[in-house]
Parts: structure tokens; C-alpha cells; sequence
């Protein structure tokens, strides 16, 4: 199903006006959420794995106090420095407050693979939080689809939408593209590792203003009141913080919930790898470290294709 004009269109000057941090923070803070809003900034990760090795930025958010920085693919083991495992956190991180920085525009954004995400000024959602998860480290190639899981379930219910993950994490509904996901480590000694969870969220972006076979809220007819980004964003970090802690508290309940909504898995797929060779057969799992199971074989850092 492709793109198109939506029934009603709502004055877009009115839906796109610019977010403000100082209506949110009352909410979120109440979440244990420490906020701000810029208006342009080269990436919200890139500007929180910054935070993150200690480097203030001009955002004013508080700047952790570990060094050191590491990518993680999503949907397997993370690619970083050797760490020590950490099982017992939970205690140490009761005040640690979560980091969101949310941007109207980005001048360098990223996705998965190394591409750029770019999205018109009030038309989506570009938000990097900064989390310190609390579980061992064999779990943290979890926390990508975690948040993915955690996004499709907040698209559901608050805004009516059929919504669904592509493995590991491409939010889609009905084949197209609605949000994407970016997880990365910043770990330090002595500590939890920081992760830098970020997400990109089409709102009210028109067909023109989209790559192909991607889509947004407005042009999927949802209500006018719910592409209010303000109302939407607390709606997703309330269901999001909440799920991180559910997670540390069970991180091997997270594979039963993300099978639930992850719309790969039955399916006949090319898994198309970073070597340029790829791979086609039937999607049956993911293991144990989120990795996609294809014909017995496990994939952590690739692209799927569906073919049927």
C-alpha cells in the first residue's frame, strides 16, 4: 500500500508550529525526564554520546560523568570496548535522570547503516534520550528492539495505527516506512554504560517530502488532535521509560513481546549483508541476542528485504 492524500488535511502552519520544552517538562518530569529542545543541530545522538564522554555541549543539559564511546547494532551483541558485565545496577541508577534531546532540524542525521535521516522543520519527531539500562551486558543488544517494541505499542494505542516493526527495528504500517531507530553505547569504567537511544518518527510530513514507500501520521488519517508533537512525544517517552525499567527488571521477557509485533518473522526475506553478499530464505526467530534466525542462521548487522 503506497502513500496517499489523506481524507482531511489540516492546516499544516497549525500542526507544525515549533515544540517547546517548557510545556513538556511538568510531564516528563514527572517521569524523571530532563529535557531540552533545539532548534537545529548537526544530531541529537551525536550530541548525546557527546554528553555522554563528558563534553558539554551548548543544550544545557547535565553532562555524565564517564568517557569512552562504542556503536551497537541493533538486533545483536553490542561492537564495543571490552566491559564487565553488569548485573546488579538497579539501586545505582534510582536518580539518574534520562536525558531526551529533541531537534527541529539536524544538519548530520543518522539511521541504521550509516544513513542519513532527514525530515522537514515540524514535520516529525528527532529525539535522542540517554539512558544508563541497568542489566547485564549480554542483554544490551536488546535494547533496540525494546525501544522498537515499545514505539509500535505507543503508535497503537495512542494513535489507532496499525503499526509494526521490520527487523530489527523499522517502524512500518501496512509496508511503509513510518520511523526508524538508532542505539548506541557510550560506556564508561566504574559505571553502567550510557545508551543513546534515538528515533526518527514521521508526523505530519507530506508524500513529496519522503523517500519512497514511506509514510507519516497525517498522511495515514490519523485524528488532527493526535499529530499535536508535544502530546504525541510525552505519549512515547511515557510508555518508553517505562518499558526500560520493565526491562531491567525481565530482560528475557523482551523476546516474547518483540516476536509479537515483529511482522519479519514467517516470512520469505533476502538478508542483504554489509560484505555486498546476501542471503535468501524463510525468517523463523530471533535468538537469544535479537539476532534474526533465517533458514538456522543467525544475522546481527544486516538489511532484510521481504519478498513475500
Amino acid at each position: 500500500m503506497t502513500a496517499s492524500a489523506p481524507g482531511r488535511r489540516p492546516e499544516l502552519a497549525g500542526l507544525r508550529r515549533p515544540l517547546g520544552a517548557g510545556a513538556l517538562g511538568p510531564p516528563l518530569a514527572r517521569l524523571g525526564v530532563v529535557l531540552a529542545v533545539v532548534d537545529e543541530i548537526d544530531s541529537t545522538n551525536a550530541e548525546l554520546v557527546r554528553l555522554a564522554r563528558g563534553v558539554r555541549g551548548s543544550t544545557g543539559l547535565p553532562v555524565p560523568t564517564d568517557r569512552g564511546a562504542a556503536v551497537m547494532p541493533p538486533g545483536g551483541v553490542p561492537a564495543s570496548p571490552a566491559s564487565d558485565p553488569v548485573d546488579e545496577l538497579a539501586g545505582e541508577l534510582a536518580s539518574d535522570p534520562v536525558v531526551v534531546l529533541v531537534a527541529e532540524r539536524q544538519s548530520a542525521g543518522r539511521g541504521r547503516m550509516d544513513r542519513s535521516w532527514q525530515s522537514a522543520v515540524g514535520a516529525g519527531l528527532m529525539v535522542s534520550v540517554l539512558v544508563r539500562p541497568a542489566v547485564a551486558t549480554r542483554w544490551l543488544g536488546w535494547l533496540p528492539l525494546v525501544v522498537g517494541t515499545s514505539l509500535v505499542r505507543t503508535l497503537r494505542s495512542y494513535a489507532r495505527l496499525p503499526a509494526v516493526l521490520k527487523w530489527p527495528n523499522d517502524l512500518q504500517v501496512d509496508g511503509e516506512k513510518l520511523g526508524g531507530i538508532l542505539v548506541e553505547l557510550a560506556p564508561g569504567p566504574g559505571v553502567p554504560p550510557a545508551a543513546v537511544i534515538g528515533f526518527g518518527l514521521n508526523v505530519t510530513a507530506l508524500a513529496d517530502e519522503l523517500p519512497e514507500r514511506s509514510t507519516s501520521l497525517l498522511l495515514r488519517d490519523v485524528e488532527p488532535a493526535l499529530l499535536d508533537r508535544g502530546r504525541l512525544l510525552t505519549a512515547l517517552l511515557t510508555d518508553l521509560v517505562g518499558a526500560i525499567s520493565r526491562w531491567e527488571q525481565a530482560p528475557d521477557g523482551a523476546r516474547g513481546e518483540y516476536r509479537e509485533v515483529c511482522t519479519t518473522l514467517g516470512r520469505l526475506v533476502r538478508v542483504e549483508l554489509p560484505d555486498g553478499t546476501s542471503v535468501r530464505g524463510t525468517a523463523t526467530d530471533v535468538d537469544e541476542f535479537g539476532r534474526l534466525v533465517v533458514d538456522g542462521r543467525a544475522f546481527s548487522a544486516a538489511d532484510v528485504i521481504h519478498l513475500r
